[in-house]
């Protein structure tokens, strides 16, 4: 059975990566993006390169969007030349973009209209599960429509779990960047402390490893947080962005968010102080800062 044509768009640091993927499996794959480099790229390979949302729909079976938050999602699904234009019955759409549950549901509802089934798929992750088709996809929408683009997720990521109707895999979303969010601000208060008091941060990170504090903060980031090493892999500004999003859906929900707001407010601290581009755990820069140490080692982690 031939596999379907797939449209793409956003081609950054995620989407990329994701597209290449799709086209080394075999998909035939339609692509568009802002800027044209990765467009380029992308066409040198063999895939088809469209200039507008609108083009990607009428060419495509299923559309697949990555973009930075939910306005964008919205005038690439909703706006002139965008998907809906373009659209027609039966055109499977996956947002995999991490944006507001409210807003996943209003796109859903329009594109409807046109006969076209969604589903809203963020994922978790970073650039390097991205790049090597490990995500954890969470999903949103119809069961049946997930069922079907199942093959497609297989080459993505890991794991690909249905949450429930359009929504709620953005709402699971949420979930996951509340306790990614506040686990980075509790490791980094735990180093801080530690340091202060002149423990070695590695023998902290060790040791917290192997007990009920374990976690994947300290997995993938302890070490490199330890050496002052805040290369992004996921930037403060994007997870600064997902906890707006939090914050609004926790409005719109009715639901308290106490600890998630205090977060917010490092956060907030650290896009002042000129962070944004820095990965998320260089929250721990914030923490230091408050207490007047650096948290750093010399020595190579166990």
């Amino acid at each position: 059975m031939s596999k379907p044509t797939i449209g793409f768009i956003g081609l950054g640091i995620m989407g990329k990566p994701m597209a290449w993927n799709l086209l080394k499996a075999g998909y035939p794959l339609v692509v568009h993006n802002r800027s044209r480099a990765a467009v380029d790229e992308l066409a040198a390979a063999g895939a088809m390169a469209a200039s507008s949302a609108r083009q990607v729909a009428e060419g495509s079976e299923v559309v697949i969007t990555m973009l930075p938050d939910s306005p964008d999602v919205e005038q690439v699904a909703l706006g002139p030349e965008g998907l809906i234009e373009g659209a027609r019955p039966g055109l499977i759409y996956i947002d995999m973009s991490t944006i507001a549950p409210t807003t996943a549901i209003r796109v859903a509802q329009a594109l409807a209209e046109k006969g076209v089934r969604c589903l809203d798929a963020p994922v978790s992750g970073g650039d390097v599960g991205a790049r090597q088709g490990t995500l954890s996809i969470m999903v949103g929408g119809d069961e049946a429509v997930f069922d079907q683009v199942r093959p497609i997720f297989s080459v993505l990521g890991k794991s690909a779990v249905w949450c429930g109707p359009n929504g709620a895999g953005q709402i699971v979303k949420a979930c996951n960047q509340i306790l990614v969010a506040v686990t980075i601000a509790g490791v980094s208060e735990a180093l801080t402390l530690g340091a202060r008091a002149g423990v070695d941060p590695a023998k902290i990170v060790q040791v917290l490893s192997g007990g009920l504090a374990r976690c994947g903060v300290l997995e993938n980031r302890g070490q490199r947080m330890i050496r002052g090493d805040f290369q992004p892999g996921f930037r403060i500004r994007l997870h600064y962005k997902d906890l707006n999003i939090i914050r609004q859906a926790g409005r719109d929900y009715r639901v308290p968010l106490p600890v998630t707001a205090a977060v917010h407010e490092l956060f907030t601290l650290a896009m002042a102080k000129g962070r944004e581009e820095l990965d998320h755990s260089g929250l721990l820069t914030v923490l230091e800062e408050l207490a007047g140490i650096e948290v750093r080692t010399t020595e190579p982690g166990e």
